[in-house]
């Protein structure tokens, strides 16, 4: 019999989880389940989610030989591997008439595959399930990064019916998939939470503690064994369920902003951007490098007892254009909704940081993870650290940090510290 470890996840999954404050959240994902294996469980797991429907597995290369052909023997299946997989609007195409006549689908893999047949299967309006082959958040959200004409976007979807994790699979995994869950989540998870917060206290944007709380069962365990991630069924469950925290975080506050800001952008603006000189480096090596810039900033201005001084921060339309051709129009409309422009906006900022500054540096200071911590954690789980480690040149890294601000509308200390005229000079000391 398999053990599983499905802990706080499986009480959300089953309505019975309650945040800080006592409220009850539920979550669209029907099934999870999180095991030292799964190995025969297959069909019992699927089969009742998608109950009378012809289901097409999807792998990749990869994933076919680590789980997909199991997976589509034990549910007595049609399996097909996806050559070529990508995760773009044409990718999803291809995949979508190539499984024309299923009526249920099975993602097995990560990022790619998972994405591709999430958008995919809303908007074919068919259910699907996922078994993941390596640790990763993107399973339990429900919204797809696909790229369009290079601009990569979050889409909202729908949810997995279940989403399935055998420990002993992600055990075989590459160590560097591993460590870059570990970026992914629970790692990133004080930048994003610090940027957020940021947003809310300045923009009122909307803001929840509720994702938080859910993957605060996990974090502690996790920082403490950054070295030995994989080293036992508990703390790989534990890494698989703050991944999958971090998804369902998604589903409860409506919007990736609980764990996609700052750092997000910085690895948007990579894949978006670095063309043919695009190392290869996973969406969570990314994150990983990109949370450390994003925690140094942090730290270096929350260590500031004077507020920060916000100075009109007009779009540099002409610029965006000029590097960026004809993807820079949506930048220049996702920058424009944040921007404090106009000078009565700027001091209205600049008032409120006045009053404000004490209250808004405590608060944002409580859910800060100090740089050198995380840094630690970071090197002990294996993860790259720098733009070098990456394969990035210093000058293209300095303009991911320059100009991944203006991707989309969220306003992270990447915003604050351009518009309080600090971003240069911080630049010019990230290798």
């Amino acid at each position: 019999m398999p053990r599983y470890f499905n802990g706080v996840i499986g009480e959300l999954a089953a309505g019975r989880w309650r945040d800080a404050t006592g409220k009850a959240w539920t979550i669209p994902v029907e099934k999870v389940a999180i095991a030292d294996s799964l190995e025969g469980e297959e069909a019992a797991l699927v089969l009742p989610l998608h109950a009378g429907k012809r289901i097409t597995v999807v792998s990749g290369p990869h994933t076919h030989e680590a789980l997909g052909a199991r997976v589509a023997r034990a549910l007595g299946a049609k399996e097909f591997v996806w050559r070529n997989p990508r995760c773009t609007g044409e990718g999803v195409e291809e995949l979508m008439a190539a499984v024309a006549d299923a009526e249920a689908l099975v993602a097995v893999g990560s990022g790619t595959i998972g994405d591709s047949v999430k958008y995919g299967a809303f908007l074919t309006k068919r259910d699907y399930s996922v078994f993941a082959t390596s640790p990763m958040n993107a399973y339990t959200a429900p919204t797809a990064s696909v790229s369009f004409d290079g601009f990569k976007k979050s889409l909202s979807c729908r949810a997995a019916r279940g989403v399935f994790v055998d420990l002993a699979v992600l055990a075989r995994c590459p160590r560097r998939l591993v460590a870059a869950a570990f970026a992914d989540a629970p790692a990133s998870r004080t930048v994003s939470q610090v940027d957020w917060l940021l947003s809310h206290l300045l923009l009122g944007t909307p803001y929840l503690e509720a994702p938080y709380d859910l993957l605060s069962a996990d974090e502690p365990l996790l920082m403490a064994n950054a070295g030995r991630l994989a080293a036992d069924a508990e703390t790989l469950a534990a890494l698989a369920r703050a991944c999958a925290a971090v998804g369902v975080g998604t589903s409860i506050a409506g919007t990736t902003h609980p764990s996609s800001m700052g750092e997000h952008l910085i690895s948007h603006y990579i894949d978006m951007f670095a063309g043919k000189d695009h190392p290869g480096s996973s969406h969570g090596e990314q994150v990983a490098v990109a949370s450390l810039t994003l925690s140094r900033l942090q730290n270096r201005m929350l260590e500031s007892e004077a507020p920060p001084v916000l100075r009109p921060a007009a779009v540099p339309e002409a610029e965006l254009r000029r590097r960026f051709g004809p993807t820079a129009e949506t930048m220049i409309a996702e920058a424009a909704k944040k921007a404090h422009a106009a000078a009565a906006q700027t001091e209205a900022a600049n008032t409120l940081l006045r009053e404000k500054w004490p209250e808004f540096r405590a608060r944002l200071r409580g859910v800060l993870v100090p740089y050198p911590e995380l840094h630690a954690a970071m090197k002990a789980a294996g993860c790259p650290l720098s733009a070098a480690d990456l394969g990035l040149k210093p000058e293209f890294y300095r303009d991911a940090v320059r100009f991944s601000r203006f991707i989309r509308d969220r306003y992270s200390f990447l915003d604050l510290a351009a518009e309080s005229g600090l971003l240069e000079s911080f630049i010019a000391e990230t290798e």
